[in-house]
């Protein structure tokens, strides 16, 4: 996942590094709190950096970091000491900060003195404005020339960017002296004394305050809490015999919380954000595979996510934004230099995947049951979608989608694996465009079938059949044109003269789920993704190690994605590979709980043999929605769990309970209703389904959309 037009990755924020996020808005710091300009810090809104400096001095000295925790996902508390006194081994002086950020951001600063004589101290905050864009934060391209600072009338801080945007901040604290940068308090504690004082930071745009949450009442009533509690209330409860794989769960459930923004012309539908820190903005491709992975916790995000990729899809032809009729976005931004709203600008459509991704979760959500009363403006986008599909996508006519963009300032690479160097031959060459990777041929294949499914929910058998005949003629090509018969395995993709692009990676896994592999292939792909080179004991690498650009510390060459070993577990799970697909799960799980119960974007791609835990990558977001959203869809998997409300069947299966063990999910939403599931070594049982809905104790080795079959 890359932001558009960059191929710069971003630098490390530092270890221990805090981040905080409440809708798009985020705090990156340092473990004791403070906020520096030369490394990713700051507070943001809107895509700018409104924040670059955020210093605590106790007696012109920093807070030396003690502790810090973040009891929600808006919110930090961090514990340290201060105020060292001369020919003492300890100080006497505990601080405090707890941070929330909700738009705005509000800091409580405590002091808590353990003397028993009284203290004197001299506190200082130190704030600083750049108001650099995201992007330049993230690569370390940020100028780091902070703007001048003015005493309003009002007593506050005040900055101004002066540039056309009017963005501008507010810094405010009663009883606090405003020179220059920095505001300051001469606090005299008595023995064993406490002194707090709250600190606020507001957005000013076009000179209006914008709201930020109220210093006073209980953290329970501010709005974060209110959505975030609202989220949880709405959630399945989890109960587990693995209290580890527990803790994943609800960290995930926890996280994808966080990582929901709104559209403000639409506040009641939310929609997932690809990731903290650089990515809080809806990204087509991650926000819809996460939706999907996400059915099992909240369909709604998927349906929140297809309305607003639907208002935002393409309508005309514009080479600078790759805008074409009926693509779907890649990216949003809602920086300083942008419109305001959720894609009021700014909306940048280079992606050749999420287009029939968004067909791909719209037949989902029919499965599920959980399609709109009206669904005729989905699948009217849809149906645009397909247009480009075979039209623009399609530029040359030979049945598969390829890319190469469209301008000098866009995205070389336009698949998940969007890093200049995502895509090479075995040897390490790049190819030269236009590319068309394996698995987009997969999506395709899906987004037929699924437009099929709703032709035939419509009453249109004979659409449907039209739709399934072109998902057979793509999957008969792909086979043919893909396979490598000297290499057992499928080409990454087809290059500008439609020769095959021979490096090993991991994109054949989605093949497998999306169902176009030829069921003689099968095993030979299971087996090469499973092998040595591939497989590290913590998941499935992008690329083989012995493909020429194999590098296990790179973005996209040689690193682990839980997102997409997700998508490779389901579709071994699909062909009946099940020891393979669970020995996945479990690699993922185990590594989850070696970072602390969240998995991160990635990790290094080093094996289980070389060190015993999983190796960071630098700089990995955290938390990010896909792979939030991975443990959802392992659990998935590992039970074999797969409805059609079409058709009135739901097939449940669950394998490995000697890994896993009991598990109970409670409040689970399901076709417009919610339902309870107890899988144990004992059995199985399901209570709350839904009236007219089949249960199948067995698997269902079918296509993730009903075919024709499905519904005969």
């Amino acid at each position: 996942m890359t932001g558009w037009n960059t191929d710069t990755l971003a630098q490390s924020a530092g270890a221990g590094a805090i981040t905080i996020v409440e809708g798009s808005s985020f705090c990156v710091s340092g473990q004791n709190g403070d906020i520096v300009p030369d490394l990713p810090h700051g507070m943001f809104f809107r895509d700018t950096r409104l924040i670059s400096r955020w210093t605590l001095l106790i007696d012109g000295a920093p807070v030396e970091t003690l502790s810090s925790t973040t009891p929600e996902p808006y919110r930090a508390v961090t514990v340290g000491r201060a105020g060292h006194l001369p020919g003492r081994a300890d100080t006497p002086l505990v601080v405090e900060r707890d941070r929330r950020v909700e738009g705005g951001l509000r800091e409580r600063i405590t002091l808590r003195s353990y003397s028993r004589e009284p203290m004197a101290y001299r506190v200082e905050l130190v704030v600083e404005s750049d108001f650099a864009d995201i992007f330049e934060v993230k690569e370390g391209r940020a100028a780091g020339r902070p703007r001048a600072a003015h005493l309003d009338d009002a007593g506050r801080l005040t900055v101004a960017s002066g540039r056309a945007d009017s963005l501008g901040l507010a810094v405010s604290a009663r009883g606090a002296f405003v020179a220059g940068d920095r505001l300051s308090f001469d606090v005299v504690l008595g023995p064993r004394g406490t002194w707090s004082q709250s600190v606020v930071v507001t957005p000013v745009v076009d000179g209006e305050d914008l709201l930020v949450g109220t210093d006073t009442g209980p953290l329970q009533v501010s709005e974060p809490a209110r959505r975030f509690l609202a989220w949880q209330s709405r959630i399945p409860v989890p109960s587990l015999e693995d209290d580890a794989i527990e803790r994943v769960i609800l960290q995930s459930q926890r996280d994808l919380g966080a990582l929901r923004i709104f559209d403000p012309r639409h506040p009641d539908r939310a929609v997932v954000a690809a990731g903290v820190p650089w990515f809080m903005a809806l990204f087509g491709r991650d926000s819809l595979l996460t939706a999907f992975m996400s059915m099992t916790v909240d369909p709604t995000l998927a349906l929140g996510t297809l309305r607003t990729l639907a208002d935002l899809q393409g309508t005309r032809f514009d080479a600078s934004s790759e805008e074409q009729p009926g693509r779907i976005l890649h990216e949003v931004r809602l920086g300083a230099t942008t419109n305001l709203a959720l894609g009021g600008g700014s909306v940048y459509y280079g992606t050749v995947d999420a287009t029939p991704l968004f067909v791909v979760v719209l037949g989902e959500l029919a499965q599920w049951g959980a399609l709109p009363e009206d669904p005729d403006d989905l699948i009217r986008a849809a149906d645009r979608a397909l247009a480009w599909i075979e039209r623009d996508g399609d530029r040359d006519g030979d049945g598969f989608v390829e890319y190469e963009r469209l301008n000098d300032h866009g995205l070389l690479n336009q698949g998940w694996k969007d890093s200049w160097d995502g895509i090479s031959f075995a040897d390490g060459r790049l190819p030269k465009p236009p590319i068309a990777l394996c698995e987009v041929q997969g999506y395709v294949y899906q987004a037929y079938l699924a437009r099929g499914l709703l032709a035939r929910l419509q009453g249109d058998d004979t659409a449907g059949e039209a739709w399934d005949a072109r998902a057979d003629e793509l999957k008969r090509e792909f086979n043919e044109r893909f396979w490598l018969p000297d290499r057992q395995y499928f080409a990454i993709a087809l290059d500008g003269d439609k020769n095959p692009v021979d490096a090993c990676a991991s994109n054949m896994g989605h093949c497998l789920w999306s169902g176009i592999v030829d069921d003689d292939k099968a095993a030979a792909v299971a087996e090469r993704l499973l092998s040595d080179e591939m497989f590290t004991g913590w998941g499935v690498r992008t690329l083989a190690s012995d493909m020429g650009a194999y590098n296990p510390a790179s973005y996209h060459n040689g690193s682990v994605w839980p997102h997409d070993n997700a998508i490779i577990a389901a579709g071994l799970m699909r062909y009946g590979f099940v020891d393979e697909a669970n020995r996945v799960v479990l690699g993922l799980f185990e590594a989850a709980t070696a970072f602390g119960g969240r998995l991160p974007e990635l990790f290094c791609g080093f094996g289980r043999t070389e060190y015993p835990s999983p190796v960071a990558y630098p700089a990995s977001c955290s938390p990010q929605a896909w792979a939030a959203a991975t443990p959802f869809s392992l659990l998935r998997t590992t039970v074999r769990f797969e409805p059609s409300v079409p058709t009135g069947e739901v097939w449940l299966a669950p394998t490995s309970s000697e890994h896993f063990g009991d598990m109970h999910f409670r409040n689970m939403p399901f076709a417009g209703s919610r339902m309870s599931i107890d899988v144990a070594r004992g059995g199985v049982s399901v209570a709350g389904l839904p009236a007219g809905l089949t249960l199948h104790p067995t698997p269902r080795w079918a296509s993730a959309v009903p075919t024709r079959r499905d519904l005969s």
